[in-house]
Protein backbone atom coordinates (compact mmCIF):
# COMPACT_ATOMS: atom_id res chain seq x y z
CA UNK A 1 0.00 0.00 0.00
CA UNK A 2 3.10 2.60 0.61
CA UNK A 3 4.89 1.71 -2.45
CA UNK A 4 1.32 2.77 -4.53
CA UNK A 5 0.95 5.84 -2.28
CA UNK A 6 4.31 7.05 -3.10
CA UNK A 7 3.62 5.86 -6.57
CA UNK A 8 -0.13 8.24 -6.49
CA UNK A 9 2.05 11.03 -4.65
CA UNK A 10 4.67 11.65 -7.73
CA UNK A 11 2.37 11.03 -9.95
CA UNK A 12 0.43 13.90 -8.47
CA UNK A 13 3.25 16.42 -8.83
CA UNK A 14 2.62 15.91 -12.76
CA UNK A 15 0.17 18.58 -12.98
CA UNK A 16 0.60 20.09 -9.88
CA UNK A 17 4.09 21.90 -11.59
CA UNK A 18 1.27 23.82 -14.26
CA UNK A 19 -0.78 25.23 -11.10
CA UNK A 20 1.37 28.14 -9.85
CA UNK A 21 2.22 30.05 -12.60
CA UNK A 22 -1.80 29.55 -14.29
CA UNK A 23 -2.66 30.85 -10.77
CA UNK A 24 -0.42 34.18 -10.46
CA UNK A 25 -1.55 34.78 -13.87
CA UNK A 26 -5.41 34.70 -13.76
CA UNK A 27 -5.15 36.53 -10.65
CA UNK A 28 -3.53 39.67 -11.29
CA UNK A 29 -4.88 39.85 -14.94
CA UNK A 30 -8.50 39.78 -13.51
CA UNK A 31 -10.85 42.22 -14.44
CA UNK A 32 -10.41 44.31 -10.76
CA UNK A 33 -6.79 44.12 -11.25
CA UNK A 34 -5.13 44.71 -14.27
CA UNK A 35 -7.73 43.50 -16.83
CA UNK A 36 -5.43 41.64 -19.00
CA UNK A 37 -8.14 39.31 -21.19
CA UNK A 38 -5.88 37.39 -22.99
CA UNK A 39 -4.08 35.98 -19.44
CA UNK A 40 -7.05 35.14 -18.48
CA UNK A 41 -6.97 31.84 -20.51
CA UNK A 42 -4.51 30.88 -17.79
CA UNK A 43 -7.88 30.18 -15.80
CA UNK A 44 -8.09 26.65 -18.17
CA UNK A 45 -5.66 24.85 -15.95
CA UNK A 46 -8.07 25.03 -13.08
CA UNK A 47 -10.94 24.66 -15.39
CA UNK A 48 -9.83 20.90 -16.53
CA UNK A 49 -7.83 20.11 -13.25
CA UNK A 50 -9.69 16.82 -13.55
CA UNK A 51 -8.47 15.95 -17.21
CA UNK A 52 -4.88 16.67 -16.14
CA UNK A 53 -5.16 14.76 -12.90
CA UNK A 54 -6.51 11.63 -14.89
CA UNK A 55 -3.95 11.80 -17.48
CA UNK A 56 -0.76 12.54 -14.64
CA UNK A 57 -2.35 9.42 -12.52
CA UNK A 58 -2.67 7.26 -15.97
CA UNK A 59 1.41 8.27 -16.56
CA UNK A 60 2.42 7.80 -13.44
CA UNK A 61 1.14 4.38 -12.33
CA UNK A 62 1.26 2.77 -16.16
CA UNK A 63 4.28 0.16 -16.20
CA UNK A 64 5.98 1.10 -19.10
CA UNK A 65 8.35 3.39 -20.09
CA UNK A 66 6.38 5.41 -22.84
CA UNK A 67 3.88 6.84 -21.22
CA UNK A 68 2.16 8.09 -23.95
CA UNK A 69 -0.58 5.78 -24.61
CA UNK A 70 -1.31 5.93 -20.59
CA UNK A 71 -1.51 9.53 -21.05
CA UNK A 72 -3.87 9.43 -24.09
CA UNK A 73 -6.14 6.63 -21.78
CA UNK A 74 -6.37 8.93 -19.02
CA UNK A 75 -7.71 11.42 -21.12
CA UNK A 76 -10.13 9.53 -23.34
CA UNK A 77 -11.37 7.94 -19.41
CA UNK A 78 -12.12 11.40 -18.04
CA UNK A 79 -13.63 12.81 -21.34
CA UNK A 80 -16.15 9.78 -21.73
CA UNK A 81 -17.01 10.46 -17.48
CA UNK A 82 -17.37 14.60 -17.97
CA UNK A 83 -19.73 14.09 -21.55
CA UNK A 84 -21.46 11.03 -20.20
CA UNK A 85 -22.37 13.27 -17.11
CA UNK A 86 -23.04 16.22 -19.09
CA UNK A 87 -25.45 14.25 -21.25
CA UNK A 88 -27.53 12.77 -18.68
CA UNK A 89 -27.69 15.81 -16.19
CA UNK A 90 -25.22 19.03 -17.18
CA UNK A 91 -25.55 20.00 -13.54
CA UNK A 92 -23.57 17.10 -12.38
CA UNK A 93 -19.86 17.74 -11.96
CA UNK A 94 -17.38 15.17 -10.43
CA UNK A 95 -14.44 17.87 -10.46
CA UNK A 96 -11.39 16.53 -8.88
CA UNK A 97 -12.82 13.26 -7.52
CA UNK A 98 -13.86 12.31 -11.56
CA UNK A 99 -9.97 12.75 -12.34
CA UNK A 100 -8.73 10.74 -9.68
CA UNK A 101 -11.20 7.89 -10.41
CA UNK A 102 -10.60 7.98 -14.08
CA UNK A 103 -6.89 8.26 -13.55
CA UNK A 104 -6.74 4.82 -11.51
CA UNK A 105 -8.91 3.04 -13.89
CA UNK A 106 -6.96 4.08 -16.73
CA UNK A 107 -3.82 3.17 -15.26
CA UNK A 108 -5.30 -0.17 -14.52
CA UNK A 109 -6.71 -0.67 -17.69
CA UNK A 110 -3.26 -0.15 -19.54
CA UNK A 111 -1.17 -2.75 -16.97
CA UNK A 112 -3.96 -5.39 -17.21
CA UNK A 113 -4.66 -5.25 -20.77
CA UNK A 114 -1.45 -3.69 -22.64
CA UNK A 115 -0.07 -7.26 -23.74
CA UNK A 116 -3.29 -8.97 -24.94
CA UNK A 117 -2.85 -9.98 -28.40
CA UNK A 118 -5.66 -10.33 -30.65
CA UNK A 119 -6.35 -12.38 -33.88
CA UNK A 120 -4.25 -10.87 -37.27
CA UNK A 121 -7.47 -9.55 -38.42
CA UNK A 122 -7.65 -6.90 -35.87
CA UNK A 123 -3.85 -7.06 -34.81
CA UNK A 124 -3.92 -3.34 -35.31
CA UNK A 125 -5.81 -3.27 -31.98
CA UNK A 126 -3.41 -5.40 -30.46
CA UNK A 127 -0.94 -4.96 -27.19
CA UNK A 128 -0.52 -0.80 -26.22
CA UNK A 129 -3.61 0.20 -28.17
CA UNK A 130 -6.04 -2.30 -26.70
CA UNK A 131 -6.45 -0.60 -23.44
CA UNK A 132 -7.91 2.49 -25.45
CA UNK A 133 -11.04 0.18 -26.50
CA UNK A 134 -11.21 -0.99 -23.48
CA UNK A 135 -11.22 1.87 -20.90
CA UNK A 136 -14.57 3.63 -23.51
CA UNK A 137 -15.84 0.25 -22.83
CA UNK A 138 -15.27 0.46 -19.00
CA UNK A 139 -15.99 4.16 -18.73
CA UNK A 140 -19.69 3.93 -20.12
CA UNK A 141 -20.72 1.85 -16.89
CA UNK A 142 -18.68 3.55 -14.54
CA UNK A 143 -20.38 6.87 -15.77
CA UNK A 144 -23.23 5.65 -15.43
CA UNK A 145 -23.30 4.48 -11.81
CA UNK A 146 -21.80 7.91 -10.97
CA UNK A 147 -24.65 9.56 -12.59
CA UNK A 148 -27.10 7.54 -10.40
CA UNK A 149 -24.58 7.86 -7.30
CA UNK A 150 -23.67 11.57 -7.16
CA UNK A 151 -26.94 13.23 -7.05
CA UNK A 152 -27.63 12.16 -3.67
CA UNK A 153 -23.97 13.38 -2.41
CA UNK A 154 -24.88 17.12 -4.21
CA UNK A 155 -28.44 17.13 -2.49
CA UNK A 156 -27.15 16.40 0.75
CA UNK A 157 -24.36 19.47 0.58
CA UNK A 158 -27.24 21.77 -0.72
CA UNK A 159 -29.68 20.73 2.31
CA UNK A 160 -26.47 21.49 4.64
CA UNK A 161 -25.44 24.87 3.33
CA UNK A 162 -28.88 25.91 3.52
CA UNK A 163 -29.01 24.93 7.34
CA UNK A 164 -25.63 26.11 8.28
CA UNK A 165 -26.61 29.85 9.30
CA UNK A 166 -28.19 28.82 12.13
CA UNK A 167 -25.60 27.12 13.93
CA UNK A 168 -23.44 30.35 14.20
CA UNK A 169 -20.03 30.00 15.14
CA UNK A 170 -20.59 26.32 14.78
CA UNK A 171 -21.99 26.97 11.54
CA UNK A 172 -18.95 28.34 10.29
CA UNK A 173 -16.52 26.22 11.54
CA UNK A 174 -18.73 23.21 9.35
CA UNK A 175 -18.27 25.45 6.59
CA UNK A 176 -15.00 26.09 6.63
CA UNK A 177 -14.10 21.88 7.15
CA UNK A 178 -16.23 21.04 3.99
CA UNK A 179 -14.73 23.74 1.82
CA UNK A 180 -11.46 22.42 2.26
CA UNK A 181 -12.87 18.33 3.48
CA UNK A 182 -14.96 18.04 -0.47
CA UNK A 183 -12.41 19.30 -2.63
CA UNK A 184 -10.86 16.36 -3.52
CA UNK A 185 -14.89 14.87 -4.11
CA UNK A 186 -15.81 18.48 -6.33
CA UNK A 187 -18.76 19.22 -4.14
CA UNK A 188 -17.00 22.33 -2.56
CA UNK A 189 -18.37 24.15 -5.19
CA UNK A 190 -22.16 23.09 -4.31
CA UNK A 191 -21.44 24.65 -0.55
CA UNK A 192 -19.87 27.90 -2.08
CA UNK A 193 -22.31 28.84 -4.69
CA UNK A 194 -24.79 28.79 -1.71
CA UNK A 195 -22.91 30.54 0.72
CA UNK A 196 -21.09 32.77 -1.65
CA UNK A 197 -24.16 34.00 -3.64
CA UNK A 198 -27.91 32.59 -2.06
CA UNK A 199 -26.43 32.91 1.66
CA UNK A 200 -29.01 35.69 3.28
CA UNK A 201 -30.74 39.09 1.97
CA UNK A 202 -29.35 42.88 2.03
CA UNK A 203 -31.11 45.85 0.50
CA UNK A 204 -28.61 48.35 -1.14
CA UNK A 205 -28.92 52.01 -0.92
CA UNK A 206 -30.11 52.06 -3.96
CA UNK A 207 -33.23 49.64 -3.04
CA UNK A 208 -31.90 46.55 -5.24
CA UNK A 209 -31.85 43.21 -2.53
CA UNK A 210 -28.80 41.05 -2.82
CA UNK A 211 -28.06 37.65 -1.84
CA UNK A 212 -25.22 35.93 -0.34
CA UNK A 213 -21.92 36.36 1.90
CA UNK A 214 -19.85 37.93 -0.90
CA UNK A 215 -22.38 39.59 -2.77
CA UNK A 216 -23.97 41.34 0.46
CA UNK A 217 -20.56 42.08 2.02
CA UNK A 218 -19.31 43.92 -0.71
CA UNK A 219 -22.60 46.01 -0.98
CA UNK A 220 -21.47 46.83 2.53
CA UNK A 221 -24.17 44.86 4.93
CA UNK A 222 -22.65 44.88 8.14
CA UNK A 223 -23.89 40.98 8.76
CA UNK A 224 -21.96 39.21 5.71
CA UNK A 225 -18.28 38.44 5.74
CA UNK A 226 -18.38 35.73 8.58
CA UNK A 227 -18.48 32.92 6.55
CA UNK A 228 -15.39 34.23 4.45
CA UNK A 229 -12.61 35.41 7.17
CA UNK A 230 -11.46 32.26 8.08
CA UNK A 231 -9.97 31.67 4.57
CA UNK A 232 -7.54 34.83 4.83
CA UNK A 233 -5.99 33.24 8.07
CA UNK A 234 -6.19 29.39 5.86
CA UNK A 235 -4.40 30.43 2.79
CA UNK A 236 -2.46 33.33 3.56
CA UNK A 237 -1.32 31.55 6.72
CA UNK A 238 -2.24 27.89 6.77
CA UNK A 239 -0.96 27.20 3.46
CA UNK A 240 2.32 28.68 3.56
CA UNK A 241 2.98 26.88 7.02
CA UNK A 242 2.42 23.69 5.43
CA UNK A 243 4.77 24.47 2.49
CA UNK A 244 7.32 25.38 5.03
CA UNK A 245 6.86 21.89 7.15
CA UNK A 246 7.18 19.92 3.95
CA UNK A 247 10.16 22.30 2.75
CA UNK A 248 12.07 21.57 6.41
CA UNK A 249 10.93 17.85 6.72
CA UNK A 250 12.26 16.82 3.09
CA UNK A 251 15.05 14.25 3.13
CA UNK A 252 15.21 13.85 -0.22
CA UNK A 253 15.34 15.89 -3.42
CA UNK A 254 15.70 19.00 -1.08
CA UNK A 255 16.14 21.93 -3.59
CA UNK A 256 13.02 20.71 -5.51
CA UNK A 257 10.72 20.62 -2.52
CA UNK A 258 11.99 23.91 -1.68
CA UNK A 259 10.80 25.27 -4.91
CA UNK A 260 7.89 23.49 -5.45
CA UNK A 261 6.31 24.58 -1.43
CA UNK A 262 7.85 28.02 -2.59
CA UNK A 263 6.05 29.49 -5.03
CA UNK A 264 2.61 27.13 -4.20
CA UNK A 265 3.07 29.63 -0.98
CA UNK A 266 3.48 32.50 -2.96
CA UNK A 267 0.54 31.36 -5.14
CA UNK A 268 -1.43 31.21 -2.53
CA UNK A 269 -0.94 34.15 -1.33
CA UNK A 270 -1.15 36.13 -4.19
CA UNK A 271 -3.69 34.68 -5.52
CA UNK A 272 -5.51 32.91 -3.13
CA UNK A 273 -4.82 29.20 -5.25
CA UNK A 274 -3.85 26.29 -2.50
CA UNK A 275 -4.41 23.38 -4.68
CA UNK A 276 -0.25 23.59 -5.75
CA UNK A 277 0.35 22.90 -2.15
CA UNK A 278 -2.96 20.61 -1.19
CA UNK A 279 -2.56 18.42 -4.25
CA UNK A 280 0.99 17.05 -2.95
CA UNK A 281 -0.39 15.52 0.34
CA UNK A 282 -4.02 14.98 -0.14
CA UNK A 283 -4.31 12.07 -1.62
CA UNK A 284 -1.52 10.53 -0.30
CA UNK A 285 -1.88 11.48 3.50
CA UNK A 286 -5.66 12.12 4.03
CA UNK A 287 -5.19 12.54 7.59
CA UNK A 288 -3.14 15.14 7.17
CA UNK A 289 -6.02 17.05 4.82
CA UNK A 290 -8.24 16.16 7.25
CA UNK A 291 -5.99 18.19 10.10
CA UNK A 292 -6.11 20.88 7.64
CA UNK A 293 -9.71 20.75 6.61
CA UNK A 294 -10.34 21.01 10.32
CA UNK A 295 -8.00 24.29 10.88
CA UNK A 296 -9.97 25.59 8.32
CA UNK A 297 -12.72 25.80 10.33
CA UNK A 298 -11.29 25.82 13.58
CA UNK A 299 -10.08 29.49 12.04
CA UNK A 300 -13.63 30.97 10.57
CA UNK A 301 -14.73 29.86 14.08
CA UNK A 302 -12.38 31.70 15.80
CA UNK A 303 -12.95 34.79 13.51
CA UNK A 304 -16.50 34.33 14.34
CA UNK A 305 -15.83 34.93 18.39
CA UNK A 306 -13.34 37.43 17.99
CA UNK A 307 -16.26 39.60 16.04
CA UNK A 308 -13.80 39.71 13.36
CA UNK A 309 -15.38 40.28 9.77
CA UNK A 310 -13.94 40.48 6.40
CA UNK A 311 -14.90 39.44 2.81
CA UNK A 312 -13.39 39.22 -0.51
CA UNK A 313 -14.56 39.21 -4.48
CA UNK A 314 -12.44 36.49 -5.79
CA UNK A 315 -10.24 34.44 -2.91
CA UNK A 316 -9.12 34.93 -0.06
CA UNK A 317 -5.63 36.43 -1.43
CA UNK A 318 -3.47 38.92 0.12
CA UNK A 319 -4.84 41.01 -2.98
CA UNK A 320 -8.71 40.67 -2.01
CA UNK A 321 -7.50 41.46 2.11
CA UNK A 322 -6.14 44.73 1.39
CA UNK A 323 -8.64 45.93 -1.06
CA UNK A 324 -11.51 45.03 1.16
CA UNK A 325 -10.08 45.95 4.44
CA UNK A 326 -11.98 49.19 4.69
CA UNK A 327 -15.22 47.42 4.38
CA UNK A 328 -14.17 44.71 7.59
CA UNK A 329 -14.54 44.77 11.11
CA UNK A 330 -11.18 44.65 12.82
CA UNK A 331 -10.19 43.28 9.56
CA UNK A 332 -6.32 44.15 11.01
CA UNK A 333 -6.60 41.41 13.44
CA UNK A 334 -6.73 38.52 11.20
CA UNK A 335 -2.80 39.52 10.66
CA UNK A 336 -1.84 37.86 14.59
CA UNK A 337 -4.62 35.22 14.32
CA UNK A 338 -3.00 34.23 11.22
CA UNK A 339 0.70 34.18 12.61
CA UNK A 340 -1.56 31.82 15.17
CA UNK A 341 -2.46 29.64 13.60
CA UNK A 342 0.73 29.42 11.20
CA UNK A 343 2.63 27.84 14.23
CA UNK A 344 -0.51 25.28 14.83
CA UNK A 345 0.12 24.42 11.26
CA UNK A 346 3.61 24.47 10.67
CA UNK A 347 4.39 22.69 14.91
CA UNK A 348 1.59 20.18 13.51
CA UNK A 349 2.08 19.19 9.87
CA UNK A 350 6.29 19.05 10.44
CA UNK A 351 6.12 16.80 13.42
CA UNK A 352 3.67 14.60 11.91
CA UNK A 353 5.82 14.26 8.77
CA UNK A 354 9.23 13.69 10.59
CA UNK A 355 7.48 11.21 12.86
CA UNK A 356 5.08 8.86 10.23
CA UNK A 357 6.45 7.73 7.07
CA UNK A 358 4.37 10.25 4.63
CA UNK A 359 4.73 9.68 1.12
CA UNK A 360 4.49 13.31 -0.17
CA UNK A 361 7.41 15.07 -2.15
CA UNK A 362 10.62 15.60 0.03
CA UNK A 363 10.11 11.89 1.89
CA UNK A 364 9.19 9.80 -1.75
CA UNK A 365 12.33 10.76 -4.11
CA UNK A 366 14.45 7.76 -2.59
CA UNK A 367 12.29 5.89 -0.51
CA UNK A 368 12.70 3.02 -2.21
CA UNK A 369 16.45 2.95 -2.39
CA UNK A 370 18.90 3.38 0.31
CA UNK A 371 21.12 6.41 -0.24
CA UNK A 372 23.40 6.19 -2.98
CA UNK A 373 27.47 6.93 -2.57
CA UNK A 374 27.23 8.87 -5.97
CA UNK A 375 30.60 10.69 -5.36
CA UNK A 376 32.25 7.31 -4.31
CA UNK A 377 30.78 5.90 -7.44
CA UNK A 378 31.35 8.14 -10.35
CA UNK A 379 34.96 6.91 -10.75
CA UNK A 380 33.73 3.63 -11.46
CA UNK A 381 34.47 2.00 -14.72
CA UNK A 382 33.29 -1.30 -16.32
CA UNK A 383 36.80 -3.71 -17.33
CA UNK A 384 34.69 -3.93 -20.71
CA UNK A 385 32.26 -2.16 -23.36
CA UNK A 386 29.81 -5.54 -24.38
CA UNK A 387 27.35 -3.70 -22.97
CA UNK A 388 24.38 -5.67 -25.02
CA UNK A 389 25.98 -9.11 -23.36
CA UNK A 390 26.03 -8.04 -19.94
CA UNK A 391 22.44 -6.70 -19.84
CA UNK A 392 21.76 -10.16 -21.48
CA UNK A 393 23.39 -12.04 -18.33
CA UNK A 394 21.90 -9.24 -16.11
CA UNK A 395 18.28 -10.06 -17.25
CA UNK A 396 19.01 -13.48 -16.56
CA UNK A 397 20.00 -13.85 -13.51
CA UNK A 398 17.23 -11.22 -11.80
CA UNK A 399 14.62 -14.19 -12.77
CA UNK A 400 14.08 -13.09 -16.63
CA UNK A 401 11.57 -10.66 -18.03
CA UNK A 402 8.70 -12.39 -16.33
CA UNK A 403 10.08 -10.94 -12.85
CA UNK A 404 10.43 -7.37 -14.02
CA UNK A 405 7.86 -5.01 -13.36
CA UNK A 406 10.09 -1.17 -13.96
CA UNK A 407 13.14 -0.39 -14.25
CA UNK A 408 15.48 2.80 -14.47
CA UNK A 409 18.79 4.52 -13.83
CA UNK A 410 20.68 7.09 -11.56
CA UNK A 411 23.99 8.44 -12.45
CA UNK A 412 25.28 4.76 -11.26
CA UNK A 413 23.23 2.58 -10.96
CA UNK A 414 20.62 0.45 -12.58
CA UNK A 415 17.40 0.46 -10.34
CA UNK A 416 15.19 -2.58 -10.63
CA UNK A 417 11.41 -3.17 -9.27
CA UNK A 418 10.97 -6.93 -9.93
CA UNK A 419 8.18 -9.11 -8.37
CA UNK A 420 10.91 -11.19 -6.04
CA UNK A 421 14.71 -10.40 -5.75
CA UNK A 422 15.00 -13.76 -3.85
CA UNK A 423 15.78 -15.17 -7.84
CA UNK A 424 18.48 -12.73 -8.51
CA UNK A 425 21.89 -14.39 -8.57
CA UNK A 426 24.42 -12.12 -7.30
CA UNK A 427 27.56 -14.13 -7.98
CA UNK A 428 26.38 -14.73 -11.64
CA UNK A 429 25.98 -10.43 -11.94
CA UNK A 430 29.05 -9.53 -10.43
CA UNK A 431 30.78 -11.85 -12.57
CA UNK A 432 29.58 -9.67 -15.74
CA UNK A 433 31.37 -6.57 -14.68
CA UNK A 434 29.10 -4.98 -12.06
CA UNK A 435 30.85 -3.31 -9.10
CA UNK A 436 28.21 -4.36 -6.68
CA UNK A 437 24.24 -5.69 -5.98
CA UNK A 438 22.38 -4.32 -3.33
CA UNK A 439 19.06 -5.87 -2.73
CA UNK A 440 16.49 -3.46 -0.67
CA UNK A 441 13.32 -5.45 0.22
CA UNK A 442 11.76 -8.45 -1.66
CA UNK A 443 10.84 -5.95 -4.46
CA UNK A 444 13.61 -3.39 -5.04
CA UNK A 445 17.01 -3.95 -6.01
CA UNK A 446 20.00 -1.53 -7.20
CA UNK A 447 23.21 -3.10 -9.51
CA UNK A 448 26.29 -0.79 -9.48
CA UNK A 449 27.20 -0.08 -12.95
CA UNK A 450 29.06 3.32 -12.89
CA UNK A 451 28.85 5.90 -15.38
CA UNK A 452 28.34 3.50 -17.77
CA UNK A 453 24.77 2.75 -16.82
CA UNK A 454 22.89 4.88 -19.40
CA UNK A 455 24.60 2.54 -22.23
CA UNK A 456 23.90 -0.98 -20.30
CA UNK A 457 20.78 0.25 -19.88
CA UNK A 458 19.70 1.45 -23.82
CA UNK A 459 20.44 -2.12 -24.53
CA UNK A 460 18.62 -3.94 -21.25
CA UNK A 461 15.90 -1.93 -22.73
CA UNK A 462 16.24 -3.57 -25.93
CA UNK A 463 16.72 -6.90 -24.27
CA UNK A 464 13.52 -6.37 -22.45
CA UNK A 465 11.51 -5.44 -25.64
CA UNK A 466 13.30 -8.68 -27.93
CA UNK A 467 12.76 -11.85 -25.44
Amino acid sequence: MMRFLQKLGKSMLIPIVALPAAGILFRISSEDLLDWKLFQASGAIFNNIDILIAIGIAMGLSKTKDRGIPALTGFIAISILKEGLNILDSDLNMSVFGGLISGLLAAWVYNKFKDVELPKVFSFFSGENFPITMIILLMLPVTGISFLVWPYAQSSIDWLAQSLVTLGGLGVFINGFLNRFLLPFGLHHVLNTYIYFGLGDFKTSGGEVVHGEVTRFLNGDPTAGYFLSGYFVSIMFGVPAIALAISKAAKYNKQNTKALMGSGSFTAIVAGITEPIEFTFLFTSPFLYFIHSVYTGLAGMTLYYLHIREGFSWGGSIIDYVLNLGLSDKGWMIIPVGIGFFILYFVTFYFYIINRNVPIIGQIEESNFEEEKSDEEKDLSLTHNQYRYMSKKILENIGTKDNVIEYENCITRLRLELRDTSLINKDKIMQTGAHGVVIIDKHNAQIIIGPEVTKLVKEFNKEIENT
